[in-house]
């Protein structure tokens, strides 16, 4: 198989009328319909369709435990969408939108930044920045606070201190210094819904964008396959005996970055930061065996860069903490860059276990007295992918000419189209608030 920096993003392309684009979630979080398809299910109660290709069960996610195999491990992205959109004032009058991206490269991970209080400076989106010139913006906001405490209105700054090649660096002031940015945004930012969904946010999505296991801020988008989950649904995978895992991959804006280049060797795949406890890789080496199952592709990427992580600490015990970021093509070549040559995995070396890469892993977390991984990972899954931890993936349908699409394609192959397209023809509901999967990784 040639290298997947080769490959055209045209050819992961489908037609996605208007109207097959969820633009409210269900009003049963659980009652989106599931669509089952690969090898390793278990049979349930679901109806199976035989088609060309391989039997699709259809199913609903109030009965997932029925369709998962006692003894796996779901593993969960349990971050947290901040109300990342800010509305600013202009001296002048006008209004400017910042949508918060990610802190500035000098602070080590998210969640410090989240914690600054009185200032910290962050990537920002700026919606009419040529009309911004000089001075900083304001943003008073009287609701919100504690009333009872005789607080004042929270007044919060912004200016710009440098241009980035996407973005803008924001110094964001606030006079309540005892609130941290994590508490100003709750205070005074709104919840920013993926832009297909071409509508305004109201006060639902500020619950039903979260998933109910939402815990760590930092992300401008949901992980939305975890947004079918209820307790009911946790209580029936009790019952089977299916337990479950939390890792932390913040999303970036980058998620809802379309592919404009013609071939995947010049897109630039977007980093994002992940947390991940010892115990949690505990858990992971607990069940190999009997089965990983990622609840949506932030979950999945999260896992298999672990694997690389891993791999990275067996060749070199001393490895420091900055080296460990997964390079966007890094599991396709033997130095990660992604040359043309390097046509397939056959550059990296296929002695290593997923069970020795986590075993070395957390052998170098004991090493340095580390309690968490924290790193970036730019890891891009596509077509040639050799998949090392992830038996079968939880997610939702995806967009057009996006690297989520090619991620579902390295899981099924080019079965993704009549997936996609029996998907299409039986009424399921696409995108972030639509139904969803669980695809199994073919032999």
């Amino acid at each position: 198989m040639k290298h997947p920096s080769l490959l055209h993003i045209e050819d992961f392309n489908y037609e996605l009328p208007n109207e097959k684009i969820a633009k409210y979630p269900l009003e049963q979080r659980d009652q989106s319909k599931l669509l089952i398809w690969g090898a390793g299910q278990e049979m349930g109660d679901s109806e199976q369709i035989q088609t060309d290709f391989t039997p699709i069960r259809e199913n609903i996610y109030a009965n997932i435990a029925d369709e998962l195999p006692s003894g796996s491990l779901l593993v969960f992205n349990n971050t947290k969408v901040v109300e990342a959109r800010l509305l600013f004032q202009k001296p002048t009058g006008g209004l400017v939108e910042l949508f918060c991206l990610e802190p500035a490269d000098h602070y080590g991970d998210i969640t410090s930044a989240m914690l600054q209080k009185g200032s910290v400076q962050w990537k920002c989106l700026v919606g009419g920045a040529k009309k911004w010139k000089d001075g900083a913006l304001e943003l008073i906001i009287e609701e919100g606070l504690d009333q009872s405490a005789n607080k004042p209105a929270l007044k919060v700054f912004a200016n710009k201190l440098e241009a980035l090649p996407d973005c803008f660096l924001i110094q964001f002031s606030w006079e309540l210094a005892e609130l941290s940015f994590a508490e100003v945004l709750h205070i005074a930012g709104d919840i920013p819904l993926p832009p297909y969904l071409n509508r305004a946010t109201e006060e639902a999505d500020k619950e039903r964008y979260q998933t109910i296991y939402a815990k760590h801020d930092g992300s401008v988008a949901a992980p939305t396959a975890g947004l079918h989950f209820t307790e009911q649904v946790f209580e029936r995978l009790n019952e089977k005996n299916i337990p479950k895992a939390y890792i932390t991959l913040h999303v970036g804006a980058g998620t809802f970055k379309p592919v404009k280049a013609e071939q995947m060797k010049d897109h630039e795949m977007h980093a994002e930061f992940i947390d991940v406890s010892f115990e949690a890789i505990e858990q992971l080496i607990a069940h190999i065996e009997k089965g990983i199952i990622a609840v949506g592709t932030t979950s999945l990427r999260t896992l298999e860069s672990l694997y690389w992580i891993g791999v990275k600490t067996i060749k070199n015990p001393a490895i420091g903490t900055s080296d460990l970021q997964v390079m966007q093509w890094e599991p396709y070549t033997s130095d990660g860059d992604g040359n043309e040559n390097k046509n397939s995995q056959k550059n990296i070396p296929k002695e290593y276990t997923a069970k020795e890469a986590l075993q070395s892993l957390l052998t170098w977390m004991q090493r340095n007295k580390a309690e968490r991984i924290i790193t970036k990972t730019q890891i891009i899954i596509a077509p040639g992918y050799d998949f090392k931890i992830i038996r079968a993936l939880v997610t939702n349908f995806h967009q057009p000419q996006s690297t989520l699409l090619l991620l579902i394609s390295a899981i099924v192959g080019d079965n993704w189209k009549k997936i996609y397209e029996f998907a299409l023809a039986n009424e399921y509901r696409f995108l972030s608030y639509g139904d969803g999967s669980i695809l199994y990784v073919r032999d």
